[in-house]
């Protein structure tokens, strides 16, 4: 079998196991987020944090909760990091530094896990398993919260209320993400992940010294970072190292872990709506998108006319023997289309222009299937955009799901939009611009201009991979991408609740002659046309600057 006939396989394994999943966990999150009933663990819960669950909350309540929750998670795991050198169970690691500790706890805290460290020669187990693996639990069930409260916003009528920010944060990890990540967990540790609290070994002598490697709570970690594409790896290396995955099956079982709750939430959507048909014309615009940047990506690195990547089948530079080019492709679009930021391969040795689609899959906002409800979320502002550019077309006032889309929804959604670019683009430039940052870049030219590029990127689009040729641990690098990580998360759910809380308040409008019916495949071609748009038109300048020029030199 040839290794591209094996990427095929791989890729219609990992979709028909998608295929028949996402139903039954789509329907259970929806009756989790629709319950009156509360379990026992959950009321404990609710109890010491003194919440009451079966209070309504309008949008500003409930955003309070969310940035509330979110700044304690940011100074417990600070404080965590900058306490580690005293802690049991350090591995006689020393605190954090400031600087990087800010970074990592805005990082793991926005769903981003960005990682300008090496996890093991810098974190201990206590500050690995008791904060930055509960942040990846945490962070995601927010974002699965702020998801089904858009979604509220778009099924309730005329109460401007969207549920209980603790209600569903608490039912989010203890119904959805605790009892699948004990169960991907099982079938990791099965497969050779390792999971134990054991020390520092040294286990051989090379040129360079005594090699050493740390033990770990690393399966109970992997599983929850692809699970909540989350992506922050155990092991400098993450996914590439074999204590995390040692194997091809292990690689295609973390990509399904990654692609499960995103694509499963078009399917709780579409319940929670009373229309599944709308569901399903939100999952088929991501599965296009993530259907051809697959291909474009693979294609890009089989087919070379260079003598070295003929003999080898492709560019196999940066990517691991065990996974092959198919296994690392498939990879590396589906944690850049997510917000995971997990690799099993060196993003910065895949040719130019697949580097380039790697990047672009963070442009567009990780929404095909993106992060866990961020990518739902983000897919649903831009149908509200394309409903209405559609309703600019025709004369007519636009609607959504029954919903007007008015002056307040479409500004809404067009800062929710402009946020993320912003960011990347200020931020990239004083990069550049400032005499210092420069410095950090390992390549020169347009190679050395796409690692500063994809930093802000991946942090501002809570993506958290790294291109792996810039060197970020300095001030300035560890505190804008934190800036960026913070701002990118949780200005734009402002946004979104805010837009949600305008559509609860809304009574509906009957369905008419001249609706535009969004479940059909002509809205579906629309939505993904005005997703491509909008992103080439942002940032392709910054993309001719880097990736392409490399590509087509």
């Amino acid at each position: 079998m040839g290794p591209l006939t094996a990427g095929v396989l791989q890729v219609l394994a990992l979709v028909g196991a998608l295929a028949v999943l996402h139903v039954p966990l789509g329907s259970y999150m929806a009756r989790v987020y629709s319950s009156g009933r509360h379990l026992r663990a959950e009321r404990w819960i609710y109890r010491a944090i003194g919440a009451d669950p079966d209070r309504e909350m309008r949008w500003p309540a409930y955003l309070r909760g969310v940035l509330a929750f979110s700044l304690a998670g940011v100074l417990l795991l600070y404080l965590l990091q900058r306490l580690q050198g005293v802690l049991p169970g350090s591995l006689g690691f020393d605190a954090v530094k400031p600087a990087q500790a800010f970074n990592t706890a805005a990082s793991f805290v926005a769903n981003t896990n960005w990682q300008s460290y090496a996890g093991e020669q810098t974190m201990g187990h206590v500050v690995q398993t008791a904060g930055l693996a509960v942040q990846n639990f945490v962070s995601a069930a927010v974002g699965m919260a702020v998801a089904v409260a858009l979604v509220r916003g778009f099924a309730r009528a005329g109460s401007g209320e969207l549920g209980n920010f603790w209600s569903d944060l608490v039912r989010g990890v203890v119904r959805v993400l605790v009892p699948l990540a004990v169960v991907g967990a099982l079938v990791l540790v099965a497969s050779g992940v390792i999971q134990n609290f054991s020390g520092i070994h040294e286990v051989g002598q090379f040129s360079g010294g005594p090699q050493q490697w740390n033990g770990g709570a690393v399966a109970s970690q992997e599983v929850i970072k692809e699970l909540g594409t989350n992506g922050g790896g155990y092991f400098n290396a993450n996914s590439a190292h074999p204590f995390e995955n040692p194997t091809p099956f292990t690689n295609l079982f973390e990509i399904f872990l990654i692609l499960l709750i995103p694509v499963s939430l078009t399917r709780t959507f579409g319940v929670l709506v009373g229309s599944l048909r709308q569901g399903y014309a939100i999952l088929t615009a991501m599965a296009a998108i993530w259907a051809g940047f697959v291909a474009l990506m693979m294609w890009t690195e089989f087919a070379h006319h260079e003598g070295a990547l003929r003999i080898a089948g492709g560019a196999m530079e940066g990517k691991e023997l065990r996974f092959g080019i198919g296994g690392s492709s498939l990879f590396a679009v589906t944690t850049t289309l997510t917000s995971t930021g997990a690799v099993d391969s060196f993003h910065s040795s895949y040719t130019g222009l697949g580097g380039g689609i790697a990047l672009l899959g963070m442009m567009l906002g990780e929404i095909a299937p993106g992060g866990v409800g961020s990518g739902l979320y983000g897919m649903l502002i831009m149908a509200v955009v394309a409903v209405f550019v559609a309703g600019l077309m025709v004369g007519r006032t636009p609607e959504y799901l029954g919903k007007k889309i008015g002056p307040r929804e479409i500004k809404a959604a067009a800062v929710y939009i402009l946020i993320t670019p912003a960011l990347v683009l200020v931020f990239t430039a004083l990069s550049m611009a400032l005499p210092t940052p420069p410095h950090s870049m390992l390549n020169p030219g347009a190679h050395g201009f796409t690692e500063v590029l994809y930093a802000f990127t991946s942090a501002a689009n809570n993506n958290g991979s790294a291109f792996a040729g810039l060197n970020a641990n300095t001030d300035w690098f560890n505190t804008t991408t934190g800036l960026a990580m913070l701002l990118g998360r949780f200005l734009p759910m402002v946004f979104v609740l805010a837009l949600a809380g305008s559509l609860a308040s809304q009574r509906p409008v009957p369905v008419t002659a001249g609706t535009l019916r969004t479940e059909k495949p002509m809205f579906t071609g629309l939505l993904v046309g005005a997703v491509l748009i909008v992103v080439g038109l942002t940032y392709f300048p910054a993309l001719a600057l880097g990736p392409l020029a490399e590509g087509l030199a």
